[in-house]
């Protein structure tokens, strides 16, 4: 049982300093994914090789993207939000 009188809030992982919160527009194939970013960019973002066949990324979920410092319409994912974590972003305003 949860403490805090909020009903299953849950403590989840926020951004760092130079991650933003996006959400998954298309899947491009070759791990290779279009996502829109919170700052209001498209950009193309990689699935790196440790998330590769562990966790799923599917169209419309919420997902940490670390844009590129030399090339900034390109990222790579860092995290991926379950549907109940992503709902509970968007009732805490930190995502539309």
């Amino acid at each position: 049982m949860s403490d805090d009188g909020e009903g299953g809030r849950k403590n989840l992982r926020m951004p760092d300093d130079d991650e933003v919160f996006a959400t998954v527009t298309n899947m491009l194939g070759a791990n290779r994914v279009k996502v829109r970013c919170a700052d209001g960019q498209e950009r193309t973002a990689r699935i790196p090789g440790k998330m590769q066949k562990r966790i799923w990324i599917r169209e419309d979920d919420v997902v940490l993207v670390e844009p590129w410092d030399w090339q900034d319409e390109k990222g790579d994912i860092t995290w991926r939000y379950e549907k109940s974590e992503a709902d509970q972003l968007r009732r805490e305003g930190h995502i539309q």
